[in-house]
């Protein structure tokens, strides 16, 4: 019995293996400089209470509407300019950028454990749980995803937090969708089908079987859930249901430069160009996780 055990028992991963995962990830040059645009992002973010040239809710009047020069003006230096309140652009982008950082890390990893275990239970258990549980992600799904975030905030009020428990509810729903058929899928496999009759019980073979082979899945749609965080955040934002001032974000910028757009093209190009930017990155290194996972394209890369 141990011996069919072992046979069946999915593979460690490696020191090794993790080298050769981060060779593929940034093998080529599209993989390398996304990997290196993620990085500057990451230490742009989360450095940014060191970098900061200024404070982000600093005012300066007799600054208001400066463009983007490095010249001084009354004094000091706005690469990027400033807004109409005369704060500066660049300081407040990179706390911006961190919040988004921040919100993008405290979501994902909440949404994939409720939409991961749901998806589990679900297509593990069959029966009345899976169609019980399948029938709230298909309510859920069939409301406009701006229209529950909206909904939500509505009820719990702006902040932080809020948006954070906002998007992890709009979010898990299609990791349960997606983990549910691959759970229905490896049910059927041999090596289950093996362990189940050689006696194993129902955890061991969830934990020693079927969770390692749903987590390539798992990170992939963790990749490619980041940047849809980042903007469904700059979107609330935008609406005034998000961060809420002083404390800068990238959508909240783009609804304050509405009112000086044909004055001030930088105020809606800056933020635009970072989100931009930031969905970009994530969707490269999401593709390359991807390509990588993929069993189908692992010998040809």
């Amino acid at each position: 019995m141990d011996g069919l055990t072992l046979a069946f028992e999915p593979a460690r991963p490696t020191r090794s293996g993790a080298r050769g995962f981060l060779r593929r990830l940034t093998a080529g040059a599209s993989g390398w400089i996304a990997a290196a645009l993620l990085c500057l992002l990451f230490a742009a973010g989360f450095g940014a209470s060191w970098v900061v040239p200024y404070n982000p809710a600093s005012q300066d009047l007799g600054a208001a509407l400066s463009p983007p020069s490095l010249a001084a003006v009354n004094g000091h230096v706005h690469p990027l300019g400033t807004d109409k309140l005369g704060r500066d652009v660049l300081s407040r982008l990179l706390i911006g950028l961190r919040v988004s950082l921040l919100v993008s890390f405290a979501v994902v990893p909440l949404s994939t454990a409720l939409g991961v275990v749901i998806g589990i239970l679900s297509g593990y258990a069959g029966g009345r749980t899976d169609l019980a549980l399948m029938r709230v992600v298909d309510a859920q799904m069939a409301i406009p995803a701006l229209l529950l975030m909206i909904a939500v905030v509505a009820a719990l009020g702006p902040g932080l937090l809020q948006i954070i428990v906002v998007l992890v509810i709009a979010g898990w729903t299609a990791y349960a969708r997606v983990i549910r058929s691959e759970v229905l899928a490896l049910r059927q496999r041999e090596f289950v089908a093996a362990a189940t009759a050689v006696g194993a019980r129902g955890g061991r073979v969830l934990a020693r079987h079927v969770v390692p082979n749903v987590l390539p899945t798992v990170i992939v749609l963790a990749t490619l859930q980041a940047p849809v965080v980042i903007v469904s955040e700059a979107a609330l934002s935008f609406l005034g249901l998000g961060i809420q001032p002083p404390t800068p974000s990238l959508g909240q910028m783009l609804a304050e430069a509405q009112e000086v757009i044909w004055q001030a093209w930088w105020l809606p190009a800056i933020p635009g160009v970072m989100i931009s930017l930031v969905v970009l990155v994530f969707n490269l290194m999401g593709d390359r996780v991807r390509d990588i996972l993929d069993p189908r394209l692992r010998g040809v890369m």
